[in-house]
């Protein structure tokens, strides 16, 4: 993935904690993508229930730690 690309992925993030962005699809599921290592990349629905994941269980109970602690927060400025 070219630096462009986690660019416009950052910037359209509804949130980012500790290098992760945040995206909530149409769907209402939540896209997390680690940005310094794009290869890492999950989505979860909106209880915080993984639907897929390509990261390891130890990252990805972080993410799902991070989503579930700030999800009341996710796409507000």
């Amino acid at each position: 993935m070219s630096e462009l690309q986690l660019k416009e992925i950052a910037d359209n993030a509804d949130m980012i904690i500790a290098n992760y962005s945040f995206t909530v699809m149409e769907n209402g599921d939540i896209k997390i993508l680690y940005l310094s290592n794009p290869d890492q990349a999950c989505v979860l629905n909106k209880d915080g229930d993984m639907i897929m994941s390509s990261m390891d269980d130890g990252r990805l109970a972080l993410v799902q730690a991070y989503y579930l602690k700030n999800k009341d927060l996710i796409g507000k400025d």
